[in-house]
């Protein structure tokens, strides 16, 4: 597929936030790379999903080598450069930076690893992993985001003819419609997509696996059949009056918000329900694109909070304010159908408090109180088996399901953790793939 950015509308609203961690410069990247003190028993390797070999890069960095640095990354993450604007350093590599104990700011391990992909994902770059010639071997994978991405793009460069099926216009998954645009923009994760096209992954978009094609049909043209599907749709309250105008899920309202508004749009007043990390990516999206009040209601309180709280204080400073144990009972509408307000009551134990309920003024409800599993995707695969909580059954070191021909990775099988996990679980399945005779 040629040109992916193309697909996107050029005047959107997300184009209207500010990259929270700028591009280093040649000097500032070698100046923070020499800070590093190489350690032969790295924590932050260790606290990599991708096991990346961070003193190695940041030392490459150092001496000049960026795209050698570049590849160190690739290696291990084919991914490494939306990882690196996306990675919630602070709680894995950075996070266990030795530098931290002796009270010292830790290496910017994240900048680091977006200098050296970044420049590595330039136009007139070289190749890094020229594809091998076809080996006969065929492989698809079900859903284009990081997880199909990171098994097709391993199998490619080693000769496999890699498929994508993705039910969408665009790829890319979370990656493209789902993350901060403070962190990562569409534009950027589609750039990226084309850099991992170039290894030979074929793109069908718009095929919608069941509807379009079976999943008996993928299982008897191809080798083996990678699910990286994520997660459904966006959970509702099940309260009066959130069905109509103004009520929007939070990962629905992202994709609109990077793919679909204009930047002309104007945000009011604005309730985010829940208190995760999409909850607070909303919030201080929100608050950054100039929303008159941005609150975030949670039914219990900040303690317990599931969303990282380095996040949550950017966001305090960034003007969004937190509503703790209020839990909504109803949306409430004027006479025409548009929403007024959120009514809650006072949480306890994050249940409603009879006789307490209030009205918060709002003009938009979004709500970022988890996402449904995509159960049927695993019907359409003999074998397949689901938890009790409706994810997909996958061994964890080789993402191998119940059927010997079907693996699975990312928050299909996870329940929803970090883009970084989704992409050690594509490539640890493309490597057992691997080891497999032909």
């Amino acid at each position: 597929m040629n040109d992916l950015v193309s697909l996107l509308k050029k005047d959107r609203l997300e184009t209207q936030l500010p990259d929270k961690k700028p591009l280093y410069g040649e000097g500032e990247a070698k100046a923070e790379a020499e800070r590093c003190l190489y350690c032969v028993d790295a924590p932050c390797v260790k606290a990599c999903p991708t096991e990346i070999d961070i003193p190695t890069f940041i030392k490459k960095i150092a001496s000049g080598n960026v795209r050698g640095a570049a590849r160190t990354i690739f290696e291990q993450n084919l991914l490494g450069y939306s990882c690196a604007r996306v990675c919630p350093v602070e709680v894995l590599c950075a996070g266990d930076c030795v530098y931290n104990a002796w009270g010292r700011e830790p290496i910017q391990i994240g900048r680091l690893q977006r200098f050296a992909t970044e420049a590595a994902l330039q136009p007139g770059q070289k190749m890094l992993f020229p594809p091998k010639p076809k080996n006969g071997r065929k492989v698809a994978a079900v859903g284009a985001g990081p997880a199909s991405l990171a098994f097709c793009g391993h199998l490619a460069a080693e000769g496999f003819a890699a498929t994508m099926y993705e039910r969408y216009a665009v790829p890319g998954g979370l990656n493209t419609w789902g993350i901060a645009p403070y962190k990562l923009l569409a534009s950027d994760s589609l750039a990226e997509i084309e850099w991992v096209g170039k290894m030979g992954v074929d793109y069908r978009m718009g095929v919608e696996i069941g509807k379009d094609v079976t999943g008996q049909k993928l299982l008897d043209e191809y080798e083996a059949v990678f699910i990286g599907v994520g997660l459904g749709e966006d959970s509702k309250l099940g309260v009066p009056g959130e069905d109509g105008p103004g009520v929007v899920g939070a990962v629905e309202w992202i994709r609109q918000m990077k793919l679909e508004k204009p930047a002309s749009e104007k945000l009011g007043r604005v309730i985010v329900v829940g208190g995760g990390n999409t909850a607070i990516d909303v919030a201080r999206e929100c608050a950054l694109l100039g929303a008159e009040d941005v609150a975030m209601v949670y039914r219990r309180s900040k303690a317990d909070m599931s969303g990282y709280a380095h996040e949550l204080e950017a966001g305090r400073k960034e003007g969004v304010r937190l509503v703790e144990n209020a839990v909504p009972v109803a949306v409430v509408r004027d006479a025409a159908g548009k929403i007024t307000a959120l009514r809650v009551a006072k949480g306890a134990s994050g249940k409603a408090v009879p006789g307490t309920e209030h009205d918060l003024p709002c003009d938009l409800v979004a709500l970022a109180i988890g996402q449904s599993k995509l159960c049927e995707i695993a019907k359409q695969f003999p074998g397949v088996e689901l938890d009790d909580k409706g994810r997909i059954v996958a061994d964890p070191k080789t993402g191998q399901t119940g059927n010997p021909k079907v693996y699975a990775g990312g928050d299909c099988i996870n329940g929803g953790k970090e883009v970084v996990n989704a992409v050690a679980d594509g490539r640890n399945a493309a490597r057992h793939l691997l080891a497999k005779k032909g």
